[in-house]
């Protein structure tokens, strides 16, 4: 008499604060199957140029797991949260067309979800905590953003990764 094997589903968890990695290094020890798609981040330290290897969904793992597993996963330190995804056939594509779009090295980042006319507040650099309005978009990563001040108006660029949804 053959076994019933449970099909394998994709689950996502929500880690907690840069613990992304750490949840991988650890599902793959225990033998589970991870996904954590990544792009190339560099930065300029000291006249020196260093790459990082930065998630492109801060804070999401994706795994596949059989439904039984989804409690053992849930209890790890590094997991906030475990979701469950419902369309499974759709994630997966989804999934496989980020990461083929990943491999081909055309630089795909995260776009933030800031467009115009959206409340934000500057969350680094020296106008730090300011609010505004967002007037203009300069493709992925420059937003013209507009800061009301006692009736007046002034106009700033910055980059998009400085602004938070208000």
């Amino acid at each position: 008499m053959l076994a019933f094997v449970p099909e394998l589903l994709w689950f996502v968890a929500h880690t907690r604060p840069r613990c992304e990695k750490k949840l991988v290094q650890h599902c793959g020890r225990q033998g589970v199957a991870t996904t954590l798609p990544c792009y190339d981040s560099a930065h300029k330290y000291r006249g020196k140029t260093v790459v990082f290897r930065k998630p492109l969904f801060p804070g999401y793992v994706f795994l596949r797991i059989q439904p039984h597993e989804s409690t053992v996963i849930r209890q790890n330190d590094h997991v906030a949260n475990l979701l469950e995804v419902f369309d499974q056939a759709t994630f997966e594509q989804q999934l496989k067309d980020i990461l083929i779009a990943l491999d081909s090295g055309v630089g795909v980042q995260l776009a933030p979800a800031i467009g115009e006319g959206s409340r934000v507040r500057i969350k680094g650099g020296p106008l730090q905590g300011l609010e505004g309005w967002v007037e203009r978009r300069y493709g992925m990563t420059t937003v013209l953003l507009r800061l009301d001040f006692i009736n007046q108006s002034a106009a700033v660029k910055l980059d998009a990764d400085l602004l938070e949804p208000v």
